[in-house]
């Protein structure tokens, strides 16, 4: 079994699955697979993913896992997790299967508590399992060698950082060694997404809400009211826990031009995960003065495919103008010397009940290139918003 544990996921798999459980319990939703890259897959391939899919049906969240969620995740309550000790994955809410230019397609279908939890391990099944398949090994030493590395620039230029590999890592065994290693060597390592290596490597759990958050409102409110809406619902139900807002769902400049002096104050910072850095931390500053409020009490975490120099550079630049850390992923946990996948799981449709019709759900990136949704319903949001195409 290549995913064993129901905690091999990110926390904000688990705060938005409760989320959607106390504001929108009848809510439906459908997750589909991307693949950037356009891989050829095979239909042995398919065949074992559809293997492992099965055995994931028996995970389920142990006693011991129970207990340590509900001590050091304070802002879910204990009922979610009892809740969760139930929850199994059900391979008949997940289609799978090659088109014609045998590229995958992957859904997952279900009532949007339970669907957004197959998102990660889907993902992180399919990134191992392709390099199994294509016969890729790595060399513990080397990878240890090329983190060693990291750690020197890191450590020397004093970059705080979280691990954030889970859904494209190489292996489940090398997340393992790397954070292993983070623990006992970074001095600015401040913790993992993942909750099972959290819990091994006894690291703190990182992670507030995804872009679906966003994406889910945006369908069901309309696109100018979303990031609003899903800030003012994220606080009726964490009441000021895991204040970190994500800017660019529809954009950063929507997003700081619908930001309320409220949310300004009550969230610690911002989440920045496509786009130019540099731009968006003038951007972010301005608003925050313009609002009144000191910039360098407020934060920017930076997760978009970042290496540890590029996280100096942007280091650099926040210097005396805001504070920042940094989520690196794939940098990290698929370092093998392997070509990492460009892959990626997202909200398609959604719809408030089982009786309200389909509504498609869409994402306006700050990187050219990268919206996501129907071209139809990306200019319908872009239209709204006086986004120019």
């Amino acid at each position: 079994m290549i995913i064993h544990s129901i905690l091999d996921t990110d926390l904000y798999k688990f705060s938005t699955s409760y989320a959607y459980i106390k504001l929108f319990p009848y809510a439906v939703g459908k997750f589909v697979f991307t693949d950037r890259d356009k891989t050829q897959y095979s239909p042995d391939f398919i065949e074992k993913l559809k293997e492992e899919i099965k055995l994931m049906s028996r995970v389920a969240l142990t006693q011991e896992e129970l207990q340590y969620m509900h001590k050091h995740c304070r802002f879910i309550p204990l009922f979610y997790w009892e809740w969760l000790s139930s929850f199994r994955f059900d391979p008949d809410k997940i289609s799978v299967y090659l088109d014609e230019e045998q590229h995958l397609h992957v859904e997952a279908t279900d009532l949007l508590y339970k669907v957004t939890l197959y998102e990660v391990p889907l993902l992180a099944l399919i990134s191992e399992l392709k390099n199994k398949h294509l016969g890729r090994n790595h060399d513990p030493e080397e990878v240890v060698k090329r983190l060693e590395e990291k750690l020197t620039l890191s450590n020397k230029a004093q970059i705080p950082f979280s691990e954030f590999g889970t859904r494209r890592r190489f292996s489940f065994d090398v997340q393992d060694l790397i954070i292993s290693e983070l623990k006992e060597k970074s001095t600015y390592y401040l913790g993992t997404s993942n909750c099972y290596f959290g819990m091994k490597h006894q690291s703190k759990i990182m992670g507030t809400y995804p872009h679906e958050w966003v994406m889910f409102h945006g369908a069901q409110f309309g696109y100018k009211h979303a990031n609003y809406m899903s800030l003012e619902n994220w606080v009726n139900v964490y009441d000021g826990d895991l204040g970190t807002a994500l800017s660019d769902t529809y954009t950063s400049e929507s997003f700081l031009s619908n930001l309320s002096r409220k949310q300004a104050k009550l969230f610690d910072g911002v989440r920045c995960d496509s786009g130019d850095e540099l731009s968006f931390v003038d951007n972010l500053v301005k608003r925050y003065e313009t609002l009144g409020i000191n910039p360098l009490s407020k934060s920017i975490i930076f997760s978009n495919a970042l290496d540890f120099p590029k996280a100096k550079k942007i280091q650099d630049y926040c210097k005396g103008k805001i504070q920042c850390a940094f989520g690196i992923g794939t940098n990290l946990t698929h370092d093998t010397g392997h070509k990492a996948p460009n892959i990626v799981m997202k909200l398609s449709h959604c719809k408030m009940n089982t009786n309200q019709q389909w509504r498609e759900c869409v994402k306006l990136s700050d990187d050219m290139g990268k919206h996501m949704g129907s071209i139809s319903e990306v200019q319908a949001c872009l239209h709204e918003l006086r986004i120019p195409e």
